[in-house]
């Protein structure tokens, strides 16, 4: 009795010695790959689903969880995040008296590679308690698509379960691909414009080309040839599987769209406060993109009586039937919280696209399968089937309802519970983590 009782009392913990074979037994399945069951068992070991259905048998020695009154959904994906990376270490200062540090010189063009960090790996820098990992687990999340969140070329993304007792029990798929931002705040020099950041983004895509082509021609010939020089900026850029573009509004979908084309990488888009405008142009691109749940809004602290173009009025009516449109005209396209972190302001921001004309089946494929196709990690999370890995949000109800409650998730197969909601941070939360751009 009192091990049955810590397994159901332990607050958002995974537990030493919490069995390996477990069983949901009765519940309201949601399978995402298939029809819904209404009563179904899911049997789990090792960390992987071992079987789901009506008449599945429970394996001698399972743990059985009766699922009375619980739906189970596969975990769901928060598709752009900065989940388990730790804020960048502020710089240290001078000694005392030494005088204040020198000011790195300003960027002179291209070869000094300007805000690029593109060799940096989420998978390097993740933590179990990291920031937002276990504010995302107790809303249902069981998966994030992490992504370090500073400069033009930020770094190379990681598939992560919420979950585990070391970093390296965090990492799915690695790299994801590269978060690429066209911002020009800070810059005192080059790139400091529009035009200078995407200039830059196209000479670092030719410079590597030309720096593969070199490395190719050095390993097929090295006796007698100048060996090239090492390139780390570059070597993250080739190292990306895909780029990751910002597309708030519809001219910025347009031209990253034509943008990705002539780099010749396999794109996502990001942002789509626009994206109920973008249905056909999207779907004839066949390019995947992400929708920002933090749904354009007026400040919460804002001035009243400040002028606001009609256009923005427009963007904040209509910017959460962003994915019913792209629903209906066939885009494939999945969610990210963009700075919500707390269940009650996600289902809220959900509840807003359900309103706006989604179904619920297709909001359900946007936080699991479809991240997880657009991240080509569908073989192994996204649906509940025999064989994936075991990462379930088990509730008792429609997870869409504001009532509703996260009972537990399990990720790779362990259990865990939901901590008290935290209050949400002042603002909009917009400030926090990649993908902000609207």
């Amino acid at each position: 009795m009192t091990r049955l009782l810590i397994w159901f009392l332990a607050p958002a913990l995974a537990l030493p010695g919490v069995p390996s074979l477990i069983a949901i037994r009765g519940a309201h399945v949601v399978p995402v790959s298939g029809p819904e069951m209404a009563q179904a068992t899911v049997v789990v070991r090792d960390g992987v689903i071992e079987a789901v259905g009506p008449s599945v048998a429970i394996p001698q020695g399972a743990w059985v969880i009766d699922g009375k009154g619980l739906t189970v959904y596969p975990g769901f994906v928060d598709a752009l995040d900065d989940a388990g990376i730790p804020a960048p270490a502020a710089a240290v200062g001078p000694r005392p008296g030494a005088g204040a540090a020198p000011a790195p010189p300003p960027a002179r063009g291209p070869e000094d590679r300007p805000s690029t960090e593109s060799w940096l790996r989420a998978a390097d820098l993740v933590r179990p308690h990291g920031p937002h990992v276990h504010e995302l687990r107790g809303a249902g999340f069981t998966t994030a698509v992490s992504f370090p969140a500073q400069g033009i070329f930020a770094g190379q993304g990681a598939v992560i379960d919420l979950g585990g007792e070391r970093a390296g029990d965090m990492v799915v798929e690695t790299p994801a691909g590269e978060y690429i931002t066209t911002g020009t705040r800070g810059f005192g020099s080059y790139p400091g414009s529009l035009m200078g950041v995407i200039a830059y983004i196209r000479q670092l895509y030719l410079d590597a080309g030309y720096y593969k082509t070199v490395r190719a021609a050095y390993d097929q010939h090295q006796a007698g040839v100048p060996r090239p020089a090492y390139d780390r900026a570059i070597e993250g850029v080739l190292e990306s599987p895909r780029i990751l573009l910002p597309a708030g509004r519809l001219v910025e979908m347009d031209r990253m769209i034509r943008f990705g084309k002539e780099l010749g990488q396999k794109t996502v888009l990001y942002g789509m406060a626009e994206g109920y405008r973008a249905g056909d142009l999207l779907k004839r691109a066949n390019v995947p993109v992400l929708v920002n749940l933090n749904w354009p809004e007026a400040p919460r602290d804002g001035d009243p009586n400040a002028y606001v173009t009609l256009r923005t009025l427009e963007v904040r009516q209509n910017a959460s039937s962003t994915a019913a449109v792209l629903a209906k005209a066939g885009v494939q396209f999945a969610f990210y919280s963009g700075g919500l972190t707390t269940r009650t302001a996600l289902v809220r921001a959900m509840r807003r696209a359900l309103d706006a004309g989604l179904g619920r089946a297709d909001a359900v494929r946007a936080m699991t399968l479809a991240p997880a196709e657009i991240y080509g990690v569908a073989d192994r999370l996204g649906t509940i089937e025999k064989g994936k890995i075991a990462n379930l949000t088990v509730t008792d109800g429609d997870w869409f309802e504001e009532k509703t409650k996260v009972k537990f998730v399990l990720v790779d197969g362990k259990k865990y519970e939901p901590e008290p909601e935290m209050p949400p941070p002042a603002g909009n939360g917009r400030g926090r983590g990649p993908g902000v751009a609207k």
